[in-house]
């Protein structure tokens, strides 16, 4: 907890006052990262060699044919059936032949198109786009200010505002944080309300049952002027699918991933797998086991309905082995999530990763966790960067002030990644500026310069380049401290996207008749 000032400014004397004219000013500026997600120039890099991807292939389909995985829902064991894959009822155990998962691979689509209810929010996923999601998940929130507690409604609403603030958070995640107070029938109601209220991007529905995903699509569906059925070919939301890792798909999870394929939304299937803890020590067996997890619940989007949008997830990091407790951001997570995208580009199938961080607090291990999670998904040609912003403490925690650092580096990786401009007009322009320059001056003041001084480099968003001594008479603010302000006057120039009355009146309508039924099935 600390005495920030109400605005959150340092209190102080010219220095603060320059430092607030000069944010002023920033807020003028357009966005860079408006529009699409960025486009990454880079391209992926390849960790495992042509054999190698092609053994854990293999020995992936051995594994689904020959020991099988479990699924928990009756539905799903019907659908593998009658595909062909041999079901044991009693323990749940279904046992997928290469063929039937191989037939399957084969209607993925590799690319498709997610449009919200803002139409120029749209993603594009698959190609060289990637997009960066909200924290999702996190029972408890915490920030400076008010320091950590249970989340509640007003938090998840100001989360939503904060990625509706940052054009570089592309689409909310699934419940940003849970609100704790709210019956847990109804609470996906609640927030699917938020989203489409205090935003106008696409968010991930809860996919935990049947009913919850559909309420999720249909929500969107009314906030676009779309039927239900209108929007099987026109996807509209996403959903995460978690694994219970090793080998388990629980019954609500394939329920809610079927409701999704029949109804044309993507679902991304993630294996949970932890190196030490659900899977074996080495990457070997990790990417192995990672692989038939995900493959089984691809396989099950297309039996459902053929060509149905699925994205290939992937979450392996390792455990400390000494506590059992959870890492992220180590080499062994960077080198399973850039293999992992090797296997999604070999079935050409989009690819999901992560921004994660075990640290407790917004420090230097957030970060450097948090850099070697997201350089580790760009290099693995990462689509969807899920969380992209605010996870930490092991996804227990959404953090403000670690929304506004991972903002930040995002924004930097995006800058880094986008195509870069060295076109013979540029060349012969700075060849032009070159020589206007005397040998030993300086380009300052060049017409080249002045022309372009707005725009030529990345502004920082908390980032500090004072020298020393300015910065310790502005009040030797830490990047943390310097989030704190961000996030507060992010929330100051929120402006809520307009939603149409009629629509807005739809939304309230549906959630009302939604509660009393839900709430009639649990009495």
């Amino acid at each position: 907890m600390v005495a920030d000032s109400a605005d959150g400014h340092s209190r102080g004397g010219r220095s603060s006052r320059v430092e607030r004219a000069e944010r002023r000013a920033a807020r003028a500026r357009p966005s860079r990262f408006v529009g699409t997600p960025p486009q990454n120039a880079l391209g992926p890099v390849a960790l495992l060699a042509d054999d190698q991807l092609a053994a854990v292939h293999d020995a992936s389909l051995d594994l689904l044919q020959e020991t099988g995985v479990e699924f928990m829902g009756a539905a799903a064991r019907s659908a593998f059936a009658s595909a062909g894959a041999l079901v044991d009822d009693e323990t749940g155990v279904v046992r997928i032949p290469r063929e039937v998962v191989q037939h399957a691979l084969g209607s993925v689509p590799a690319q498709f198109v997610v449009t919200p209810r803002n139409p120029t929010r749209r993603l594009e996923i698959g190609g060289d786009r990637v997009a960066f999601g909200l924290v999702a998940g996190p029972p408890t929130v915490h920030d400076r200010v008010r320091g950590r507690r249970t989340g509640n409604l007003d938090d998840y609403i100001t989360l939503v505002k904060l990625a509706q603030c940052f054009d570089i958070i592309h689409f909310i995640g699934n419940q940003p944080t849970s609100p704790q107070e709210l019956p847990v029938s109804t609470r996906h109601l609640d927030t699917y309300l938020a989203n489409l209220t205090y935003t106008d991007r696409t968010f991930h529905c809860l996919a935990i049952g049947r009913e919850r995903t559909i309420d999720g699509i249909e929500m969107m569906a009314i906030s676009r002027g779309l039927t239900l059925e209108e929007v099987i070919d026109d996807p509209c939301v996403l959903t995460i699918i978690s694994v219970n890792s090793p080998r388990r798909f629980d019954e609500a999870m394939t329920d809610g991933l079927m409701a999704m394929a029949e109804h044309g939304q993507p679902a991304v299937i993630t294996p949970f797998t932890l190196m030490g803890a659900m899977t074996p020590v080495t990457l070997a067996a990790a990417l192995v086991q990672q692989n038939a997890e995900a493959l089984a619940g691809i396989t099950l989007t297309q039996l459902v309905r053929p060509g149905a949008p699925v994205v290939y997830g992937a979450f392996t990091s390792n455990v400390d082995l000494r506590s059992g407790a959870p890492a992220f951001g180590t080499p062994e997570n960077a080198r399973a999530t850039i293999a992992a995208g090797q296997l999604a580009r070999h079935y050409r199938i989009p690819y999901r990763a992560s921004n994660a961080s075990a640290s407790n607090a917004v420090d230097a291990q957030a970060a450097y966790e948090s850099q070697m999670s997201i350089w580790s998904s760009i290099l693995g040609g990462a689509h969807l960067v899920y969380p992209g912003a605010g996870w930490m403490e092991g996804g227990l925690t959404a953090s403000f002030e670690k929304l506004v650092i991972d903002v930040e580096m995002l924004q930097m990786i995006a800058a880094t990644i986008a195509p870069a401009d060295v076109s013979t007009t540029e060349i012969e322009a700075g060849l032009a500026a070159i020589s206007e320059v005397a040998t030993g001056g300086h380009f300052f003041g060049s017409a080249h310069t002045l022309a372009r001084y707005e725009t030529a480099f990345y502004e920082p968003l908390v980032s500090n380049w004072q020298n020393y001594e300015s910065w310790e008479e502005a009040g030797s603010l830490t990047a943390d401290v310097r989030a704190t302000r961000v996030w507060q006057e992010a929330l100051e120039r929120y402006e809520q996207p307009p939603l149409d009355a009629d629509v807005e009146m739809k939304l309230a309508a549906y959630v009302a008749r939604r509660k009393i039924e839900l709430r009639d099935v649990d009495h």
